[in-house]
């Protein structure tokens, strides 16, 4: 199969391309002809099969040469199933367990195997059912803690850390996805942009929003210009499977090299847009212990991420920056520590530019978010966006003087209840 030009999968020639690979066929198990098959993609990039055999079942993932979304109109390297390749197998090396084992990789057909993960489901579609799972806030925030901070300067050596940015460094056509459809495409009237039409006159408002544009175009150059660690690229809620005692992060085709906050706020946003749309969802009764939880998720998340990042900090300090040799070696460990809040107090304020960037090209632009998409009635739709944009511009725009997410917490609130305008 290697030795073959691209074909994508079908439900009908999975088996027979597949059951001559020996570490696909050997752990489905039995006759090819006999696996169960499925197809299960509903994202916008890349086709996915479930592949059931007598021994086990396993994802397929290949990508298409294409934006599934859109279509064929809009082409894009295979080569991306190279890099969520390579950046799973980092990840699993930097946060053991917490994505999915990978079987085989063909890098001419862009095709992974990989566990199927069960009775896992994905965790934006457990926030809209209102299920409160425990672990996710701790989990995911070890994760990307683990993964940003092992991934950079300050734990990897120089050699290593530029050899992997070298190779992460030629996913350019998807950091050109992120760069125009998150950055820039939200704040004019972009040909692929979409929104709630309730929303005309605030979007209308934002759009004309000197002090927003400029803010944006500063998280743009951070993006493209910040080359910190490897990112997931891609951290939302769609990116992440769960059950109430197991968490995964999936999806990393977006990887690159970028900043360290980057992963942090995109996923925090998500669980403000989760907040936010809480309204949208109350048809079988109240929300508030749901929003409850949500705020304390995101506070669980950042504090588990700051604080492991500290300690290994502590602890796995041993790249080229702030070495040790300046400051623990020369007695001064409050040097170090003083060093630390530095890099901490910039990691918050990124998060929150980030984080509100995220909240508008979600409500804005093209690809959009099944928390508030699954509101049917546009009107009370509407309703729910509107305070999570305004949150966004505030964030966005007042990153530097913002001081705690308590103070976060009482804004949210207030939007939400419409106490603020």
């Amino acid at each position: 199969m290697k030795e073959n030009a691209f074909e994508a999968l079908t439900v009908e020639t999975l088996p027979d391309r597949l059951g001559n690979i020996p570490e696909i066929a050997d752990r489905l198990g039995g006759a090819p002809a006999a696996w169960k098959v499925r197809e299960v993609g509903d994202g916008n990039l890349n086709l996915v099969f479930i592949v059931e055999g007598e021994a086990q079942t396993l994802i397929i993932k290949q990508a298409l040469p294409y934006v599934r979304l859109v279509g064929d109109s809009w082409p894009l390297p295979l080569k991306r199933s190279f890099f969520e390749y390579h950046a799973l197998t980092r990840q699993e090396q930097r946060a053991p367990g917490t994505v999915p084992a990978v079987y085989y990789f063909d890098e001419t057909q862009a095709l992974i195997a990989m566990e199927f993960l069960s009775p896992h489901i994905i965790l934006r579609r457990a926030l809209i059912e209102g299920q409160e799972l425990p672990k996710i806030g701790r989990d995911l925030g070890l994760f990307m803690a683990r993964t940003l901070f092992r991934g950079s300067d300050l734990s990897m050596k120089a050699a290593d850390r530029k050899a992997d940015l070298a190779l992460f460094a030629d996913n350019v056509d998807l950091c050109d996805i992120t760069e125009s459809l998150v950055f820039t495409d939200p704040y004019f009237e972009a040909p692929m942009n979409r929104h709630t039409p309730g929303l005309d006159t605030l979007v209308k408002e934002l759009r004309s929003d000197r002090d927003l544009k400029v803010a944006a175009q500063r998280m743009k150059h951070l993006f493209a210009s910040r080359a910190e660690t490897m990112v997931h690229g891609d951290l939302h809620s769609g990116s992440v499977m769960v059950t109430k005692d197991d968490t995964r992060v999936i999806d990393p085709e977006f990887a690159f090299y970028g900043p360290m906050a980057f992963d942090v706020g995109m996923l925090l946003a998500n669980y403000w847009m989760a907040y936010f749309s809480q309204r949208g969802h109350e048809e079988k009764g109240s929300r508030a212990s749901m929003r409850a939880y949500l705020l304390g998720v995101i506070s669980e998340t950042w504090t588990t991420f700051r604080d492991e990042f500290a300690h290994l900090w502590r602890t796995e300090r041993s790249g080229m920056f702030y070495q040790a040799s300046l400051f623990e070696e020369q007695n001064d460990a409050l040097g170090s520590e003083q060093a630390l809040n530095h890099v901490i107090h910039d990691l918050w304020t990124d998060m929150l530019g980030f984080a509100g960037i995220e909240m508008h090209r979600r409500i804005l632009g093209l690809a959009h978010n099944a928390d508030f998409e699954d509101i049917a009635d546009e009107k009370l739709r509407a309703s729910c966006e509107a305070p999570a944009l305004k949150f966004g511009r505030h964030i966005v725009v007042n990153r530097n003087t913002i001081q705690s997410l308590a103070e976060l917490d009482r804004l949210a609130e207030a939007l939400d209840q419409g106490k603020l305008s």
